[in-house]
């Protein structure tokens, strides 16, 4: 059984198919945030930190760190303030990080600053990103995201994106890269445009699980892109994936309605023992105006003390 281990300098997380769902707080990326965006070209980081807190109070098992703030010559731009916004948020927060980026240089830049162990977000099946990536994933003995893609874009066939995603497995094996260490993204289309998206998703992850025995996140807001009120459809989506073998996720742990679905899931999945992290988190609550739950804030799911060290010394 795949146990995906991520850690920070004080926090070790176990992500795995007998672990609580890794909630992977997506706030902090200036994707599709003009101000954010700003104040990072900027230098101001204030809402940077504001949002790491919020979401670690909110319950987030680890948090994504994007500073992908231009289309224009990312690569001299990107290394040094994805570099920085890491540096700050590692000393903020005690959580696992996702050093998230598609340029080389800035996570290579970003592992040699990063304490602990950090998930890289991400690789693709392109040969290029595969040659560039995997040695990095190697000599940093860190786990990456795969995303289902490659050369001919995102199919819209599953059985493609899982071959897509067993040819990077088999790639990174070559590498000496085990399947535990490949968190696979099997690629959640948008439901309003592809009405069989919901259900090749549930069938993709019981392939991934059974056939490759990896985990997998996804971009979970994508599931609802271009609908109406898309929190209700993306706490609706929660449990199902869940349920269908999904491991964690990419997404905004500031939604109560959406984190209320992953602590019942949790329940329900049998891997909140005695209903522990269920109790703490809802004990107080009251139902706020729309009739979600408020809870107080709660511990990051599946975290451990210790760490690497110890052991060896965009949303909606």
């Amino acid at each position: 059984m795949a146990r995906t281990i991520v850690a920070s300098a004080t926090r070790e997380i176990v992500i795995g198919f007998d672990q609580p769902f890794c909630v992977i707080g997506e706030r902090i990326n200036p994707t599709g945030r003009k101000k954010l965006a700003a104040e990072m070209v900027e230098g101001n980081f204030e809402t940077v930190k504001a949002d790491a807190l919020a979401q670690v109070a909110a319950g987030a098992t680890m948090l994504d760190v994007n500073a992908g703030v231009t289309a224009v010559d990312p690569n001299a731009t990107e290394p040094a303030l994805l570099v920085k916004t890491l540096e700050m948020v590692q000393e903020l927060v005690d959580v696992p990080l996702s050093i998230d980026s598609s340029v080389t240089s800035a996570i290579e830049a970003a592992l040699k600053v990063a304490k602990g162990r950090p998930l890289v977000n991400s690789v693709t099946g392109e040969e290029e990103k595969l040659e560039a990536i995997l040695p990095l994933i190697k000599k940093y003995d860190v786990p990456v995201v795969a995303i289902s893609n490659d050369e001919t874009g995102i199919s819209t066939d599953p059985d493609v994106r899982f071959a897509v995603a067993k040819k990077i497995v088999e790639r990174a094996a070559d590498y000496g890269i085990k399947a535990e260490d490949i968190v696979v993204d099997p690629l959640v289309m948008p439901i309003g445009a592809m009405g069989t998206a919901g259900q090749q998703v549930f069938k993709l992850l019981y392939r991934l699980r059974n056939e490759l025995g990896v985990n997998t996140t996804c971009g979970l807001s994508n599931i609802s892109f271009g609908l109406p009120h898309r929190h209700g459809i993306n706490a609706a989506f929660i449990p199902m994936v869940i349920a269908s073998g999904m491991t964690s996720a990419i997404m905004n742990p500031c939604r109560p309605q959406e984190m209320e679905m992953v602590h019942a899931a949790n329940v329900l999945n049998g891997t909140d023992p005695d209903c522990g992290n269920w109790i703490m988190t809802y004990r107080d609550h009251q139902p706020s105006a729309n009739g979600a739950a408020a809870p107080a804030p709660a511990r990051a799911a599946g975290g451990r003390r210790g760490g690497r060290a110890a052991r060896t010394g965009a949303g909606a």
